[in-house]
């Protein structure tokens, strides 16, 4: 099978190098998939799953937005945040989507208010969905870094 090699850098360290033979991430422009000796390409990550193909099955990493660097060798996300599955705390998570919630429910004064909060909402949810996918598919990933 043929990889490239992943990282997923966020501003405190080095989340993940690991070679995968797949990559999906939401750019800036709608949904990519990535394989080994991919066109050069860079390109913002909106906030999403970035959903890894590994030898041994499929994982998936929330992360909050940044940018993607694609060359036929080597695949670099620059996350704003990340973490891995066993990292996530599930009540904290669920603690967070609960408060955007509760928030979005009450008048909120501005659209940018409305904005920050239905991110968080976003960021919160899909902690929750990566948590969730690893509890139900193995988490392929805990043994990492």
């Amino acid at each position: 099978m043929s990889t490239v090699p992943l990282q997923i850098i966020t501003p405190d360290r080095v989340l993940l190098e690991r070679e995968v033979s797949m990559v999906t991430v939401k750019g800036g422009y709608g949904e990519l998939g990535i394989l080994p000796r991919h066109t050069p390409l860079a390109t913002t990550v909106k906030p999403c799953l970035v959903k890894i193909k590994l030898e041994n099955g499929e994982a998936k990493i929330p992360v909050t937005g940044g940018f993607l660097e694609v060359l036929p060798n080597a695949v670099t996300i620059l996350a704003d945040a990340a973490e891995l599955p066993h990292e996530i705390d599930p009540d904290r998570a669920e603690a967070s989507k609960q408060r955007a919630l509760a928030k979005l429910a009450s008048n909120l004064e501005t659209e940018e208010e409305r904005k920050h909060v239905e991110a968080a909402l976003l960021r919160a949810e899909l902690r929750l969905e990566a948590l969730d996918w690893a509890q139900k598919h193995g988490n392929l990933l805990q043994t990492e870094n």
